[in-house]
């Protein structure tokens, strides 16, 4: 979504999940949040009645949603999409945006999840939906490109949770290592579980 579509209301949650991807939940104040947005801030008690929990589920949740998305873009610019290839366009987008800001911002989910000091049982719902989001899509591709179903959810899962570990360390080192060395190792196996649905 172009960011002069976005509404008032849009803007605060896409620079919540921007403030949170790089500093955190903790550091990331309701007064950050509506200067990033260019917002008024009394409009943050408008549209977030329920304060700054409501505002990170929902970024949170806008998160999810464009990770799920990002999904369907990976695989229409792909004249043959294939297991790993899927996984190498995640990791790309990825090693990409990290270089781009100097490391600066991880997923805005994970930071979520991790912060607990701000995250309560709603938040790390929010957390849980929003990877869950995110692999559904990524198991129906590796499913339409012949991997097994019983396998299809496992493996959208392992590729997730590899990408996010790789960040973390990616952003701890400041270096792309990590999403190198995932990319590499888990592309054989997950074009070879295509193989184990022909067999």
């Amino acid at each position: 979504m172009a960011e002069a579509k976005r509404g008032p209301r849009e803007r605060m949650v896409f620079s919540a999940a921007q403030l949170i991807r790089r500093d955190g939940v903790t550091a990331t104040g309701m007064r950050d949040v509506a200067e990033h947005a260019g917002a008024p801030r009394g409009s943050l008690q408008h549209y977030f009645p329920g304060g700054k929990a409501q505002l990170v589920e929902e970024a949170v949740a806008w998160a999810g949603r464009y990770a799920s998305r990002r999904v369907a873009r990976f695989l229409a610019a792909m004249p043959e999409p294939t297991p790993a290839g899927l996984f190498a366009a995640m990791l790309r987008q990825w090693t990409d945006e990290l270089v781009e800001t100097g490391f600066a911002g991880g997923c805005p989910v994970a930071a979520a999840t991790v912060d607990c000091a701000e995250s309560g049982a709603t938040t790390r719902a929010a957390a849980a939906e929003a990877f869950a989001q995110w692999v559904r899509p990524v198991a129906e591709a590796l499913a339409a490109m012949g991997v097994p179903d019983r396998r299809a959810e496992p493996l959208a899962t392992l590729m997730i949770s590899a990408l996010e570990g790789a960040l973390l360390i990616a952003r701890a080192e400041r270096d792309v290592r990590a999403l190198t060395c995932v990319g590499r190792e888990l592309g054989p196996l997950l074009d070879a579980a295509r193989e184990d649905g022909a067999g």
